[in-house]
């Protein structure tokens, strides 16, 4: 029987009895467990069957909470990224905003997660378009503010076009996880990033010197 087979039979009939108390340990180890071998593996090769294997419960457990895989690995990413940094107002200038980028992408695991994540959009775009929006989509308007306040300063061309700078920075994230050699340097990915950015015309706030 295939996976998609497994998820359908094993789905149907599968309904939570009503008043039956749902146990968290088991929630938070079978989604502990699906993001760890969606990063592991890839969801091709991630099954129900290994999910509740490495929960230490049974598949009719996992059954009872999510209907499919596809319902498990989204809403293992939703929560992977749920009140994810809460206090987050933005960033005062695109140094920290790089700063902060190159922070996440310099954690192997997370720059895993990414390469794992694109490689199923076309088999599972649902996982992309999740994570786009609990993570990445969330942010992007902050994104865009804080590029506007860079060229407001008069740091980027006042004719600079925000959105098509922000899919550049969007596509140098992607080849950073995606061509080069992965690496623990926060420091040189902030720097490539700033590189591109002053091939748009940006120009860095001069230091400032405490008397």
């Amino acid at each position: 029987m295939t996976e998609r087979q497994d998820e359908m039979t094993g789905g149907a009939g599968s309904a939570r009895p009503p008043g039956r108390p749902r146990s968290q340990e088991a929630d938070l180890a079978i989604l502990s467990a699906a993001l760890d071998l969606l990063i592991e593996q890839g969801a091709a090769l991630t099954s129900i069957e290994q999910v509740a294997r490495r929960a230490g419960v049974t598949r009719a457990t996992v059954y009872r909470r999510f209907a499919d895989k596809t319902a498990l690995l989204v809403r293992a990413l939703e929560w992977a990224n749920h009140d994810h940094d809460p206090g987050f107002t933005g960033w005062p200038d695109l140094e920290h905003m790089f700063g902060d980028w190159a922070a996440y992408l310099a954690v192997p695991r997370h720059r895993r997660l990414l390469r794992r994540l694109y490689g199923s959009v076309d088999d599972y775009p649902e996982l992309v378009s999740t994570y786009r929006m609990v993570n990445g989509g969330r942010r992007a308007a902050v994104v865009r503010e804080t590029l506007c306040r860079a060229r407001d300063r008069g740091q980027l061309p006042r004719d600079v076009d925000v959105d098509v700078v922000q899919r550049m920075l969007t596509g140098a994230v992607l080849h950073e996880v995606g061509v080069v050699p992965d690496r623990e340097d926060a420091a040189a990915i902030a720097a490539q990033f700033l590189e591109i950015m002053k091939q748009v015309g940006y120009r860095p706030a001069p230091a400032t010197t405490e008397s």
